[in-house]
């Protein structure tokens, strides 16, 4: 459950901004949208190298 704290004299457009922030960070909304399909654990892992060799190589180009 998430909780967000409202100060007083609080504009509700603010509140409501810090409440999607922390319903972004538990990442309910990427769990649900990666539960709707399954995917196999072969191309799971096929992904997450992928994505490592792409950050590897934009960070070797920064240097």
């Amino acid at each position: 459950m998430i909780i967000v704290q409202v100060k007083e004299g609080e504009n509700i457009e603010r509140a409501l901004k810090k409440f999607k922030r922390k319903f972004e960070k538990t990442g309910i909304v990427k769990e649900l949208r990666s539960r709707q399909a399954f995917e196999k654990p072969s191309v799971a892992n096929r992904k997450k190298m992928m994505k490592a060799v792409y950050v590897q190589k934009l960070h070797l180009n920064e240097d």
